[in-house]
């Protein structure tokens, strides 16, 4: 075999002739070399053995094993405190969903004892043990609980929608004439056609007569705005509130006003005393509901609303 050597600092090129004793030598030399390599190998696995390290490997690996340690025990002590965090504020929350249910609880006329809110729900039931595949980690904890806390916000804001609508309804209900003007008295004149008492004719009466003495305190049906609150020719001295959805009532032949046009007014308020003023043939508080202005029997509302 010839070997060609070309350098810039030979003046020529070079050749050398290798024969089969040098590429003898060459083989056994490269199996030398090969078998060193396995040797040292085997005497660097035996050398790191845990029972045959030096001092300052040993030294090495277990501070590599107490970093390592300690920033697994960082990473939990994280996790822990995001966790904790994260109960506070679940925490918080069912505070304020216990506070939002005993409102609705009191706003629906339930039973306090129908639900609890100050006692944990009670449970049982027999023991089966989970497969151990499926034991929880601490990551599917922290996604457990940031799914609780999804759900918790979502109940919130829903039940909190419900609590208004409900205190709407409430509202509007106490906007609707309900309750009697007076507390004491009869009827002695109701809704309808009538023989009128000063023409002897047929005769269509808008609202219901009290029988009442001179002087009795009239008491607004419902909260609402005071519309009027003046002298009328044939309704006397009469006071008019307006409690809104086109809702009116009228309290009229009073002897005293004892509210002005623009006051709020709340129900069951006292707003006149009873008299004979007007088109009247005696003491007596007539009572009006209009709606769209149009004349409603005052009976059905105040019956509706004790029912």
């Amino acid at each position: 075999m010839n070997v060609i050597l070309v350098s810039n600092r030979f003046a020529k090129a070079r050749s050398i002739t290798l024969t089969g004793v040098h590429l003898a030598l060459l083989a056994m030399l490269a199996a030398a070399l090969f078998v060193a390599a396995v040797f040292a190998a085997q005497y660097a696995i035996v050398r790191f053995q845990p029972g045959m390290m030096s001092n300052e490997l040993r030294s090495w690996m277990a501070s590599a094993q107490q970093e390592e340690q300690q920033k697994q025990q960082a990473y939990l002590r994280k996790s822990l405190d995001t966790m904790a965090v994260n109960l506070g504020q679940m925490q918080a929350q069912l505070l304020r969903l216990d506070g939002l249910g005993a409102r609705l609880a009191k706003l629906t006329g339930m039973k306090p004892q129908e639900f609890s809110f100050d006692k944990p729900p009670a449970q049982g039931g027999p023991y089966m043990p989970v497969a151990l595949n499926r034991d929880i980690s601490l990551a599917n904890m922290e996604g457990q609980m940031v799914e609780l806390r999804t759900l918790l916000s979502d109940r919130s804001d829903k039940l909190v929608a419900l609590e208004t609508l409900l205190m709407q309804d409430k509202l509007s209900r106490k906007l609707l004439p309900s309750v009697p003007p007076i507390t004491t008295g009869w009827y002695s004149s109701n809704f309808g056609w009538r023989i009128d008492p000063f023409t002897g004719q047929n005769a269509m009466h808008e609202g219901v007569d009290y029988m009442i003495p001179e002087g009795t305190s009239i008491h607004a049906s419902a909260g609402g705005v005071v519309v009027y609150a003046d002298a009328h020719p044939q309704y006397g001295n009469m006071v008019e509130i307006d409690h809104g959805n086109q809702v009116i009532t009228r309290y009229a032949h009073a002897s005293r006003l004892m509210v002005k046009v623009g006051q709020m007014v709340r129900r069951g308020q006292e707003i006149a005393l009873s008299g004979s003023t007007g088109r009247s043939t005696g003491p007596h508080l007539h009572f009006e509901v209009r709606y769209k202005g149009l004349a409603q029997n005052p009976v059905r509302f105040l019956e509706k609303a004790s029912s």
